[in-house]
């Protein structure tokens, strides 16, 4: 299925004060997400002769048969790729450094455990491994990347959990089920796999959307968080932004849904590009999802994105310190980071290119530095290590952007 979230939704009282040190909770105690970033991790990019079974460009192009290039790809933003062990040589022009303009897989074990090794590096606490339907031709390939997830995570001492994204899953009820009775519960055995309140972390998401590929009703979605939950599991929600009011991307009538999750994240891809719309949520959205979690019990864990590079929205690296600096004075109980190697939509906080030396030639991509500002390959990892302390109390809660571009 080659889709991301942007496919589908892009179309449509303070708890932590100035100068605090300590983060409030409401629902639960410190665990693996709650006092926690937790950073998507989709992993599923493949390339020809990494050995993956899906055996093509996998979410690098469209026809995955054929090479990303100008015409056929599926990319916004280019990686930064001299980290990895290994790489793969694509139809673009050479880099304007003159390289050959290669990406990499995530289906290398290599390539893992360096995302896992920057996660490690940067205060990321918490993968949230995307796990789309795995009962067709994907399959074999997710089921070999959440094995790869694991080892990585163990090595580098991060945390993970599976988190199903349940988009254009027809069968979603009965499979979802299955596939964590068959094979993603034995990852619960790792001494990585993210616990909460003592219990296995899973997230569902993308329940209550109101698009035609969210479309089960409220009682469908019910029974399959309760059984989640009467698996013994802490169930996160990935939930529409305006699941409260039920309006604008959330179906009404779906609140029963949304207050059965143990934390509800909601989505914030696509709602955001200036500081204005970050200040809209902190002073419209935020305060009130908080109250409501509050008063039903649940940990409320808000989506921080850096935006989209391509659409010119980051403001090197001000977009982003704006949420993380809103979200510890609204008290939020977790982060979660929209997306660690999202390449296909540009919210991605993985290395990136610099400059248009590492990106090909020609190619319109826009590499860090494209307001005239230079940022290092890895500023938007040291970003979230500098917005992490904040949010836990071991930095000053602080407006102005701490983190030096280069």
């Amino acid at each position: 299925m080659k889709l991301t979230r942007r496919t589908f939704l892009a179309t449509t009282a303070a708890a932590v004060v100035a100068g605090s040190s300590e983060v409030a909770f409401a629902a639960s105690p410190p665990g693996d997400v709650v006092g926690k970033i937790t950073v998507g991790y989709q992993g599923w990019f493949a390339c020809p002769g990494d050995g993956a079974p899906i055996n093509g460009w996998w979410h690098w192009s469209h026809d995955w048969s054929q090479p990303p290039s100008p015409t056929n790809t599926a990319l916004v933003s280019w990686p930064d790729v001299r980290d990895f062990a290994s790489t793969y040589q694509t139809a673009y022009p050479n880099l304007g450094n003159g390289q050959g303009a290669r990406l990499f897989s995530s289906y290398d074990q290599q390539t893992v455990n360096t995302h896992f090794q920057w996660m490690q590096e940067n205060g990321c606490d918490t993968a949230a491994l995307q796990r789309f339907n795995p009962t067709g031709g994907e399959g074999p390939t997710r089921d070999a990347m959440a094995a790869k997830v694991r080892q990585a995570a163990e090595q580098y001492g991060r945390k993970f959990y599976i988190m199903y994204d349940a988009t254009g899953w027809a069968a979603m009820q009965s499979e979802m089920k299955q596939d964590w009775t068959a094979k993603m519960s034995a990852y619960t055995a790792s001494p990585a796999y993210a616990r909460q309140n003592g219990k296995p972390v899973v997230c569902i998401w993308g329940f209550g959307f109101d698009d035609p590929n969210h479309t089960w009703p409220p009682d469908v979605c019910l029974d399959v968080v309760n059984w989640f939950k009467g698996q013994g599991c802490y169930v996160i929600g990935g939930v529409p932004t305006h699941w409260l009011p039920g309006n604008e991307d959330s179906r009404p009538g779906y609140l029963d849904v949304y207050h059965a999750f143990n934390m509800l994240s909601p989505w914030m891809v696509g709602r955001i590009t200036d500081l204005a719309g970050a200040d809209h949520f902190y002073n419209n959205v935020n305060p009130q999802d908080q109250a409501d979690c509050d008063a039903h019990g649940i940990d409320y864990q808000p989506c921080v994105i850096p935006g989209d590079l391509q659409s010119g929205h980051r403001l090197h690296g001000d977009l982003m310190w704006r949420q993380f600096y809103n979200l510890t004075r609204v008290g939020v109980q977790g982060l979660y980071i929209s997306m660690f190697d999202e390449f296909n939509e540009g919210n991605q906080i993985a290395k990136t290119a610099e400059t248009s030396a590492f990106v090909p030639a020609g190619s319109a991509i826009r590499a860090l530095d494209e307001d005239g500002t230079a940022c290092s390959a890895d500023y938007y990892l040291r970003l979230t290590a500098d917005g992490g302390r904040m949010f836990k109390g071991q930095a000053p809660v602080t407006s102005v952007r701490p983190t030096p571009p280069v």
